[in-house]
Order: structure tokens, then sequence, then C-alpha cells
């Protein structure tokens, strides 16, 4: 198509004189067209027609489809490419499709680094209007979307939507690989990464990399000290949110998390999670040195320092090491006199919670420990290895 009248400014063409008259306000930034409700102005005057249909509430287009009304018939024939699966933009660099030039031209940012938005408070940067508006919000305190069944206030409409899943028990969002649902797209999005391998969040400082940002913002908590969550009952002070939360549950008792074969309950739910393997039988964690099984990462973990020789754990009054916290955290009462384990029969108190177990065999009798030779019982394990000793002894005369 011909296009004979170029702007003597930047040289682009158009097929006729009007189209080129509205194309100088770019170059001129005048805007002569003005809203007589709210006083924002426009280029042209079927951009303001269709902005005051926002005061009147006039949708005049209509999708012929699903019904669904429109201000303007833009509107209508972006919306209508959902139905038709068209997809008319295409990215030059990585070539991937949007139904929307304004889309794409948003999606370009991510391969040019532009972030044309900034907040004039902190200085952040966004690569949307949309981006900037919802962070404003976090120094205004703003929460204007409202979820209609439990009340809660939501920054943005999309967490507001990912929200009402919660209630609806819908999970939209399937993971292809693994077949997981979630309730919004962004969960998937992380999840992805945990068959990707993709880490692509580093510390400028140690460079250990995470798959969620905010795993990375709170690791960074690490080098700067910073715990800026703090319990109200004991002042105790965590670095993110979830652990203050689980803290909580020391004070008021709770154990929300129980199993469904011994009604044990549980304050986290990744220990209810490894207890229940007690009864399944479940080891999934196997150490790639000696085969040895275990239901935990965590004690995996420690196990493996067996082998490696690490105690990375230190007593801070008398420098002794330990391969697992909970050892160092034992031994630490040695210091304290602490003895926070009582038995409920004669209040004997002891440092850990397995010196307790033992003693309580005192009271009930029960000898566990078995010799194979000639069938003695004993409540210590340490005492039946004594005992066998002496079957060695004869054996070997």
């Amino acid at each position: 198509m011909e296009r004979p009248y170029p702007c003597d400014v930047c040289h682009k063409t158009f097929i006729d004189t009007g189209s080129l008259k509205v194309h100088h306000f770019v170059h001129t930034g005048e805007r002569p067209y003005r809203c007589d409700v709210c006083n924002k102005t426009f280029k042209v005057l079927k951009n303001l027609k269709a902005h005051q249909r926002v005061h009147t509430g006039e949708l005049p287009y209509s999708c012929d489809v699903c019904n669904k009304t429109f201000r303007d018939s833009h509107n209508l024939k972006a919306h209508q490419r959902v139905h038709t699966g068209e997809r008319p933009y295409s990215c030059d660099v990585c070539n991937k499709t949007f139904s929307k030039k304004s889309s794409l031209k948003l999606h370009q940012r991510v391969h040019t680094g532009e972030r044309p938005y900034s907040c004039d408070v902190c200085d952040k940067t966004f690569s949307n209007k949309g981006g900037l508006k919802a962070h404003q919000r976090v120094h205004t305190g703003e929460r204007p979307y409202s979820c209609d069944v439990c009340n809660k206030t939501f920054r943005g409409l999309s967490n507001l939507k990912g929200h009402q899943h919660v209630h609806s028990g819908k999970r939209p969002y399937s993971c292809d690989v693994c077949n997981k649902t979630f309730s919004n797209k962004g969960d998937l999005k992380v999840h992805l990464r945990v068959h990707t391998g993709e880490r692509p969040y580093s510390c400028d400082v140690c460079n250990k990399t995470f798959s969620i940002k905010g795993d990375l913002k709170v690791h960074l908590r690490v080098h700067t000290g910073e715990r800026p969550y703090s319990c109200d009952v004991c002042n105790k002070t965590f670095r993110n949110k979830g652990d203050l939360k689980l803290h909580q549950r020391v004070h008021t008792g709770e154990r929300p998390y129980i199993c469904d074969v011994c009604n044990k309950s549980f304050m986290i739910l990744k220990i209810l999670k490894a207890h229940q393997r007690i009864h399944t039988g479940e080891r999934p964690y196997r150490c790639n040195v000696c085969n040895k099984t275990f239901r935990c990462l965590s004690n995996l973990k420690g196990h493996q320092r067996v082998h490696t020789g690490k105690r990375p754990y230190s007593c801070e009054l008398c420098s002794k090491t330990f391969s697992n916290i909970g050892d160092l955290k034992i031994h630490q009462r040695v210091h304290s006199v602490e003895r926070p384990h009582c038995c409920d029969v004669c209040n004997k108190t002891f440092r850990n919670k397995s010196s307790l177990k033992v003693h309580q065999r005192v009271h009930t009798g029960e000898r566990p420990y078995r010799c194979d030779v000639c069938n003695k019982n004993f409540s210590q394990l340490g005492s039946l290895k004594k005992h066998q000793c002496l079957h060695a002894v004869y054996i070997n005369a």
C-alpha cells in the first residue's frame, strides 16, 4: 500500500494527511482533546470518546461468541483472538507470539532490559506501568482488592484471584512433568525449576543461588544480620516470617499437623511427613558412601559428616565441636545445668530426651535389648554390649 505522506521529523510515512497530522503530536507533545469530567488529554478524538465511556459505563461493542462487552472496537478485536487463538505479533528475538501489540512491546523489554517506570519513593524501576502502580502500594499501604469470602485484602488483582482458589479449591495450573497442580501461575513457574534445576537468583556476597527471589532476600539477612521479625511473647527475633510463625507455636502449644495412624501431633508439616515414614517404613534418603538409608534429609546430612569428619557446630564456651546442631544443644546444657526433661513418676530430670526414655524403663520394667546367645534382656543397649563381651571371652577361651 502506498504511503505518500512522510513525517518531516522522523520520516515515518502515512497513507493520508489525517494520520500524519495525528502522528505529529508525538513530536510536539500536543494533546488537543480533553475529557470534561477528569481533564485527561488525548492526541486522537476517538481515544477521548472511548475514554469517556469509563465515566458513562457504556460498553457498545459485544463479542458474538461469549457476549462480553467492551468500550472500544480495538479491545473487542484483541479479545476475539482468545477464541480464534490468533497471535499475530511475534518477538523478533525469541519468536514468542502475542495476541496484542502492547503485550509484545512489554515482552521486548525482557530482552532490552528497559525499565522506564520508576518509583518516586525508592527509585525501584519497572518494565510496565502496572508493576509500578502495584509496587507503590507497598509505600502507601493501600490494599484495594478484597476477598468476598474472608475479607482478606490484597495489593494486586492477580493476588486476589490466586487467593480465591483457596476457597474454591480450584488448581487450574498443572505441571506437564509431574502433573502437580497449583492455584496460581506464579507457583507453577517456581515449581518448574525443581525439574529444570534453574536457580536464577544469586547472592552477590557468597554466590549461593536460589530458585525463588524471596529465599534470596531471606538469605541475604545471614550476611546483614537483619532479623526483622520479633516474637511478642519472648522477644526472640527471626530472619523470616515463617520461622516466627512456627516459633509462636512453642507459646501457644499449637500442633496442627496430626498423624492419621497414631494421632501424634506436630508443629511442623515436614516433621509429620518424616514421622509418617516410621509407619510406612520408607527411607528415601541414601548415603552415597555406605548406602545407609534415612527417613529425612537432615539425618542423612548429619550422617554424611561421619564420612567427611566435618563438625561445623562449635560450643562458644568450651570450643567443643559437633557434627549436628542437636548434639551441640544437648551439650550446652552441661554449662547451663539445664535439665528440661522430667520423669512424670519420680520427677528426676535429664539433659536430653533419650536419657529420660532410658530412665523410664526403671519404672516400666521394659528391657527391649535381648542377647541372641542366652536370651537375657537389658534396659540399655550399652549394658547388652558389655554383656555380649562375656560370651566373646568364653568363646575365645
